[in-house]
């Protein structure tokens, strides 16, 4: 098990992260068999992504499970799906951090679990862990948007007052969040046809209306 911390170390991890980030259909397999193993390091950057293991989310929500076992489900998906991305490693990187901020911003409130805010916090710590890794500061500005607006698509489907298309077309590119918005919300289980098509039916909507607004 890796122990050190020094450049060479996070570099030659995130090397190997992003080698099963790239080239594997389902990613979940290697990063849930490191976890499993025990081998998966808990050393920074890289304990941000073991630390959600464990972390709650509403069962009403994310059947699926808590935050590690859905950013596995959406990190295949996005495997699935980057051969229609532009920037398909930013894509990636983007499915696995996606959720980081979830780690400090999940409460218990009134009985429901929340993580308001995670997509706030997470970009933050998604940059963090993209610098630390010595990557370029283009790449971790583009991750970091992507991480950022990844909730933009369910704000839209809500009506929430949160759907900000104006300032999400000035950071990131319409497209790539609608990609990873749909990772994120066909990443819980069980996923049906039914379930899959309203969803894509959802983006289109978002994608049509945010590149509309003004």
């Amino acid at each position: 098990m890796m122990t050190q911390t020094d450049v060479g170390d996070r570099s030659a991890v995130f090397g190997e992260f992003e080698k099963h980030l790239m080239s594997d259909e389902k990613p979940s397999l290697y990063f849930d068999g490191l976890l499993g193993a025990g081998a998966f390091p808990q050393w920074p950057p890289f304990n941000m992504l073991s630390g959600l293991a464990g972390v709650k989310q509403s069962p009403q929500h994310h059947p699926e499970g808590d935050v590690w076992r859905h950013t596995m489900l959406v990190t295949d998906n996005a495997a699935q799906l980057k051969s229609q991305s532009k920037e398909p490693r930013a894509l990636m990187w983007a499915a696995l951090l996606h959720d980081v901020g979830k780690r400090e911003t999940t409460k218990l409130r009134k009985g429901r679990i929340t993580a308001y805010d995670h997509d706030k916090a997470g970009r933050a710590l998604a940059e963090r862990f993209l610098r630390d890794c010595g990557q370029d500061e283009a790449f971790v500005r583009e991750v970091g948007a992507l991480v950022r607006w990844h909730m933009q698509a369910l704000y839209h489907a809500r009506h929430l007052p949160y759907y900000d298309p104006q300032a999400m077309r000035a950071e990131t590119d319409i497209d790539e969040v609608a990609l990873l918005c749909l990772c994120d919300r066909l990443g819980r289980g069980p996923v049906t046809a039914a379930d899959i098509e309203r969803e894509q039916s959802h983006i289109t909507a978002f994608i049509r209306k945010s590149r509309s607004a003004r």
